[in-house]
């Protein structure tokens, strides 16, 4: 298993790379989300899977670890393959499919080109939990928030669990307070604010 790959970039395109690794180039499929973070370098390092097939070796890459979870996590929804998965991962963030997922949010995901409303259904179903489990999906419920806010909502979420709410439940209303609030929000006023959303 070929868990990254370091080199020069020998070649990029919207769609694949070729990384250029002590004389032996790699062609590797990548996400628009990818290539938007690695179009101005000139060495890279990407996190790779390597996906066989009777007839074919393909290796797929990833900026971040995040996308690289998704990527695996929609590999394994039944009818959906590895270029239908970089295909979700070139027109959604990985944030924006956690919240569609986690949201049920069949329509965002059934506007990726080649999902349709049946393998949408599909993929929600069978990722929500493992979304809602994986660390992940400490969700970044707006693009903006740092990794530390994560944490708090985390926090913020078991401890509304903890005090009766359901977890749907808990998870709608911070999302709702932490859409109205700009920069860092405190543990305390998190869920004191959660607390009095309707």
């Amino acid at each position: 298993m070929i868990a990254y790959l370091q080199g020069k970039l020998a070649f990029k395109d919207p769609t694949y790379v070729i990384i250029d690794v002590n004389g032996v180039g790699y062609l590797v499929k990548i996400s628009l989300q990818t290539y938007t973070k690695i179009k101005s370098e000139e060495s890279i390092r990407l996190l790779t899977h390597l996906h066989i097939k009777e007839d074919a070796h393909t290796l797929f890459g990833f900026k971040e670890e995040e996308e690289r979870s998704m990527f695996l996590l929609l590999l394994s929804i039944n009818g959906v393959g590895p270029n239908t998965a970089l295909m979700v991962l070139s027109s959604l963030s990985t944030e924006e499919i956690e919240l569609a997922i986690l949201g049920g949010d069949v329509g965002t995901i059934q506007r990726v080109k080649g999902i349709g409303a049946k393998t949408a259904q599909r993929i929600i179903l069978e990722l929500k939990d493992k979304i809602g489990k994986s660390n992940s999906a400490d969700a970044q419920l707006n693009t903006g928030f740092l990794n530390s806010n994560n944490k708090i909502r985390q926090e913020a979420l078991q401890a509304l669990i903890t005090l009766g709410f359901p977890k749907a439940a808990a998870e709608k209303n911070l999302a709702q307070v932490l859409k109205k609030t700009d920069g860092e929000i405190s543990l305390e006023d998190l869920i004191k604010a959660s607390l009095k959303t309707p």
